[in-house]
């Protein structure tokens, strides 16, 4: 397992943070994903033998927030 933290722009309320903590916690091999207004950003802990950060940036962008 390996833990990533992502900053992320363009969260503005409690309802972006449970935005983005349901789509990390729907990706196959997140096992844990922690998401923060202030500061904002993600801690997630994922398999990277299923999942590779990018993946992971990709599906915070497509939810529609901005990925530092």
């Amino acid at each position: 397992m390996e833990t990533a933290n992502i900053a992320i722009g363009g969260m503005t309320c409690m309802g972006c943070v449970a935005s983005v903590k349901r789509v990390l916690g729907g990706l196959d091999g997140v096992s844990s994903a922690e998401v923060t207004l202030n500061p904002a950003q993600a801690t997630v802990t994922y398999d990277a033998g299923k999942l590779g950060l990018p993946a992971i940036k990709t599906a915070i962008s497509d939810a529609g927030y901005d990925v530092a």
